[in-house]
């Protein structure tokens, strides 16, 4: 069974165990004093979440990290990573409906910054198809990542509010 939670003080070694996973597409993080801060900014203001395994044979595990960030009514998918063995399965899209729940009032556009058409990582993950099967449409091409990767955004408009009034 999956769980989506509130990062919370100790949370940040899960995060390095998924950012691990994704370091050749994405450049270095769990070496860098300044990816460990951001995690650790987000957790205080209670923009991370998690999503871990609770299967009772095995111990709880990070199969999935999300940080947010608001500026209504501009949201931001700052980072998110699903675990290899777990993607495909759900995890990825739980975490973006617990982030639309907690984080968006709509109306508004969520935003993310993904793989470029031409970067390896744009298929191998599956980023740009999943959001694409979230709603979200592809915009102009922005920054390269710090590896030199190709990022493009995508956005999701939402029309009306998330959270039940």
């Amino acid at each position: 069974m999956i769980t989506i939670r509130p990062a919370r003080d100790g949370d940040l070694d899960g995060f390095l165990t998924l950012a691990a996973q994704v370091e050749h597409w994405f450049g270095p993080m769990v070496e860098e004093p300044g990816f460990h801060r951001a995690v650790e900014a987000h957790i205080r203001t209670g923009a991370a979440l998690i999503a871990e395994t609770t299967e009772p044979a095995t111990p709880s595990a990070p199969v999935g990290g999300l940080l947010f960030g608001a500026d209504p009514p501009t949201y931001h998918v700052h980072w998110f990573v699903t675990a290899a063995h777990c993607r495909g399965a759900g995890v990825g899209r739980r975490l973006m409906a617990e982030a639309m729940l907690r984080y968006v009032s709509g109306p508004g556009t969520v935003e993310v910054v993904t793989f470029g058409p031409d970067h390896p990582g744009a298929v191998e993950s599956g980023a740009r198809a999943f959001y694409e099967k979230l709603g979200f449409l592809p915009g102009e091409p922005t920054d390269p990542g710090p590896e030199g990767g190709s990022r493009q955004i995508y956005r999701l408009d939402v029309p009306v509010p998330v959270r039940p009034a």
